[in-house]
């Protein structure tokens, strides 16, 4: 039978109740945003990891007030650190060198230390990081964008044919007003008969990037470009 009390910071029926409905909604919220955007942790993923790290820090508060024989911070000490290895897996580096999931693993380690937060009654502060977390994820991520736009610095993959000489690709693009700041010989993905290179570029002028990247592949001898 299950008796609600008022007494919000011990383990009881009103908590235990309170703390995993909490952990759904707040974890819920981050991977709504998470799973629109596509990425492979999703609504699912994030209400699991913090519904689980919730679970576990209750579960260590729950034996040290019953037995008083735990410290009440060790097993979220565990989840901290364990919870990297499932967030390396979202982290992918593809064959054209973009790494991607950077910003998922990094939301389920904080959606996990917000079911730590919720799990131990730390109430408050698990609301406000949640809002902070989205806020993160969704509004900075528009502003990244935009700032991505205005910028002058371009890095971009090219795979060029071997028949064409490096040397004439790359006046080509200097002859576009576009500065070299970095070059490096990296294998071609699919083709055979080309090579690849990623290109940092210094734009003298702010200009549409996909203009850049279409004059870039209108060189004679470049097969593919694209933004990195």
């Amino acid at each position: 039978m299950i008796h609600f009390t008022s007494d919000l910071s011990t383990i009881n029926d009103t908590t235990i109740v309170l703390r995993l409905v909490m952990s759904v909604i707040l974890g819920g919220i981050i991977g709504f945003e998470r799973g629109r955007a596509g990425r492979p942790a999703g609504l699912r993923t994030h209400i699991l990891v913090c519904m689980g790290s919730t679970l576990a820090i209750m579960t260590n508060q729950y034996v040290f007030e019953k037995y008083n024989v735990s410290d009440p911070t060790r097993i979220a000490a565990q989840v901290v650190s364990g919870i990297g290895f499932l967030g390396a897996g979202t982290i992918i580096v593809t064959g054209r060198h973009q790494v991607k999931g950077l910003t998922t693993a990094a939301g389920l380690w904080a959606t996990a230390c917000m079911g730590l937060a919720i799990g131990i009654g730390f109430y408050k502060a698990a609301i406000v990081s949640c809002l902070l977390i989205a806020f993160a994820t969704i509004v900075l991520h528009r502003f990244d964008n935009m700032m991505l736009s205005k910028s002058k610095m371009l890095d971009v993959y090219i795979e060029i044919k071997k028949t064409t000489p490096m040397n004439k690709v790359l006046d080509q693009i200097k002859m576009n007003e576009i500065s070299i700041d970095s070059l490096e010989m990296v294998r071609a993905s699919y083709d055979t008969n080309a090579f690849a290179v990623i290109m940092t570029l210094r734009l003298k002028h702010q200009r549409i990037r996909l203009d850049t990247i279409a004059s870039i592949c209108a060189i004679e001898g470049v097969e593919f470009a694209e933004e990195i």
